[in-house]
C-alpha cells in the first residue's frame, strides 16, 4: 500500500496549503512532525501567492491501495 505524508499549513493570506512527502518513514512521531513542520515555517521558503507559510494546521499519513481486476 502506497503512503504519503500531507502537512497542511495556513499561509500568510489566509489560504491553505498542503506539502506531500512520498513514502514516509515508519513510526512518525506526533513531536517529529510538528518539529518539521516548524522548519518549513521558519525557512521562508513554502508559500503561494506571494504569501509564506504561516502556520501548521494538521499532519496526516494517507494509505492508498490498488487492486487489479484485469490485467494485460
Amino acid at each position: 500500500m502506497d503512503q504519503t505524508l500531507e502537512l497542511i499549513f495556513r499561509t500568510a493570506g489566509g489560504k491553505r496549503m498542503t506539502l506531500t512527502v512520498d513514502a514516509p518513514k515508519e513510526g512518525l512521531t506526533e513531536a517529529e512532525v510538528r518539529q518539521a513542520m516548524q522548519e518549513v515555517i521558519g525557512s521562508g521558503v513554502f508559500g503561494t501567492d506571494g504569501h509564506p507559510v504561516e502556520s501548521a494546521e494538521a499532519a496526516r499519513i494517507v494509505s492508498r491501495g490498488v487492486t487489479d481486476i484485469i490485467t494485460a
